[in-house]
């Protein structure tokens, strides 16, 4: 009797210890989580009492913040001017986060321990807990006419432009969008049928095609070809090239062939710049094999290729893999067979050369406000990677130029729409052979003025758009003459 007694105590005694230490477990390790859980009500109704932090651009203009409600929560998150920024912006909801709104989410729900002296008096004194302000690089004029580019095109497409002194990304675009308002609604069965919509349609909405989407580069990538020769100290825009209608490629049957199957120039040999301003494959293709895949690679890295970048946005990798065949690297160097880009990759080309070769790491965040009006975060611009020297640069904008300037240059239809302003740039139609179009992807890279001190650079990809100068260029013209006009009219009214 007392043996089973003893028992009966012994197995309650080991329950409690085992209650105890997972009540302990659960206090000390699983709080933050269960705090965090979406399926917890008193959470999902706590985050709604306090006020988020609004999302500005760099010329203040407000693009997210919660307004106040009637009803069981107080505020409700709200997007003044949703679909053009919506890849800027992203959404959030009691379950998930996208954009800014995720990347920042801590700062502008007032979390981010930063934050917690400012709560902590704020509890004291009586004030309502709020959300820190994040301001954007974003520029509104810049950003409006990216997306109304994009939208005339009425293809998939995406856009970034950059300060190439900085690396502050001035627009950030991508077509087609959504209204992150959909996703502010307190109706739950609303919200899982919006999610669904924009989840299941074969437009893709919520794909970011400026940072998260890549696609051939084209001939753009001869910036890269060509700055690997000039590199070397070999080579200048006015050496002279072999040029042969079509190249025969080692080990293949295969021969590369410029587009239409053209010749460039006589067939003979033509200077570099010639070449790079008509576009010419053979001799850009004849070029990457002496240079060498890994001399390509290793360039292309110094573009900011193979590389990850948080923007804070995570930007997937624009690649330049190993290439080791030769026929392959022929096709490499101009923007074919394996390298894929982003928008922003683009954008990235343009703002490196443009910038006397040093490539700025690219940011959207200027800095973070807290309540209070002081600045928790401020972005200081930094270098990325040293691209070329400045000699380098200086050739490849000169041959960019060309590509606007010449009357054979395969962006010389742009200048009727540039009036006074000024555009170096690289055109490429891309071949990817996936679209629906039938077309090939239009690709541009830019950046303007073209000489002076270049204040902005445009990446951009049309999917299915053909010729980069007739679908893309104009996107890109479009964004600058806004930026230029915003920048002189904020001059004037100093």
């Amino acid at each position: 009797m007392n043996q089973a007694l003893r028992r009966v105590s012994l197995a309650c005694l080991a329950m409690f210890l085992l209650l105890l230490l997972n009540t302990n477990y659960v206090q000390a390790f699983k709080a933050s989580s269960f705090v965090n859980d979406p399926q917890n009500g008193r959470t999902f109704t706590q985050q709604y009492q306090y006020q988020r932090g609004s999302i500005i651009t760099a010329d203040n203009k407000t693009i997210a913040e919660s307004r106040h409600v009637s009803g069981i929560y107080s505020y409700q998150r709200y997007y003044p001017d949703p679909i053009p920024y919506a890849a800027v912006t992203g959404y959030v909801t009691a379950y998930s986060a996208t954009g800014i709104e995720g990347a920042e989410s801590k700062l502008l729900a007032g979390t981010d321990p930063r934050l917690t002296v400012r709560n902590l008096i704020d509890l004291i004194t009586g004030k309502p807990k709020k959300g820190a302000t994040v301001q954007l690089t974003i520029n509104s004029v810049a950003q409006q006419a990216a997306y109304a580019a994009l939208k005339a095109t009425g293809l998939p497409s995406g856009v970034v432009a950059i300060q190439p002194t900085t690396g502050a990304i001035l627009a950030l675009a991508s077509y087609p969008s959504f209204n992150p308002n959909k996703y502010a609604t307190f109706n739950g069965n609303d919200l899982i049928k919006a999610d669904n919509r924009y989840r299941n349609s074969p437009q893709q909405p919520l794909l970011n095609r400026a940072i998260n989407e890549t696609f051939p580069p084209g001939s753009t990538f001869k910036i890269v070809t060509a700055s690997t020769a000039f590199s070397t100290g070999r080579y200048t825009p006015d050496s002279l090239y072999y040029a042969p209608t079509d190249l025969s490629l080692p080990g293949t049957t295969n021969k590369l062939i410029n587009y239409d199957n053209l010749p460039c120039g006589s067939g003979g040999k033509v200077p570099l710049i010639y070449a790079f301003t008509v576009s010419c494959n053979t001799v850009y293709g004849g070029l990457g094999l002496h240079l060498g895949g890994s001399a390509l690679r290793s360039q292309a890295n110094k573009f900011g290729m193979n590389r990850s970048l948080q923007i804070p946005l995570t930007v997937s990798p624009s690649s330049y893999p190993p290439v080791s065949n030769p026929d392959y690297t022929a096709y490499s160097a101009i923007g074919q067979y394996n390298d894929a880009v982003t928008p922003l990759q683009e954008a990235m080309f343009a703002a490196a050369i443009a910038n006397g070769g040093t490539l700025m790491r690219p940011y959207l965040v200027r800095q973070v406000i807290a309540p209070n009006l002081s600045t928790l975060v401020a972005t200081q611009p930094s270098v990325l990677s040293q691209a070329v020297s400045p000699g380098v640069a200086a050739d490849v904008s000169r041959m960019m130029a060309s590509v606007v300037q010449s009357p054979y240059g395969t962006a010389h239809s742009i200048t009727p729409l540039l009036g006074t302003i000024t555009v170096a740039a690289k055109t490429g139609t891309a071949q990817n052979g996936i679209n629906n179009s039938g077309l090939d992807d239009a690709v541009f890279t830019c950046f303007s003025p073209a000489t002076g001190n270049p204040q902005i650079a445009v990446g951009v990809v049309v999917k299915g758009g053909g010729l980069g100068a007739d679908a893309s260029a104009p996107v890109a013209v479009k964004i600058i003459k806004a930026y230029m006009q915003y920048l002189a009219a904020s001059q004037a009214t100093r």
